[in-house]
């Protein structure tokens, strides 16, 4: 199943579940990522890291391996 990580730029998502551990996951949680939400991923550095997306109606950059916790699905262009 892809990941977040795996979602280009200018396309939206929808989270289908969370993979983290612990903290990590509580963390993504306590951020708005939980699952059915839409995503739209906003910005990639040039680098890969930092993910900038949009979810909620604000914007919120994730670490890679934070990213790569979030299952999504219905991935489709904005």
């Amino acid at each position: 199943m892809p990941t977040l990580s795996d979602v280009k730029v200018g396309q939206r998502c929808v989270v289908s579940k969370l993979t983290g551990e612990g903290a990590i996951k509580r963390r993504i949680m306590d951020m708005g990522v939980t699952k059915n939400t839409e995503v739209l991923v906003h910005k990639v550095a040039p680098l890969g890291d930092p993910i900038e997306v949009t979810i909620r109606g604000y914007e919120l950059s994730l670490r890679k391996d934070e990213a790569r916790c979030v299952e999504v699905k219905d991935v489709t262009k904005a």
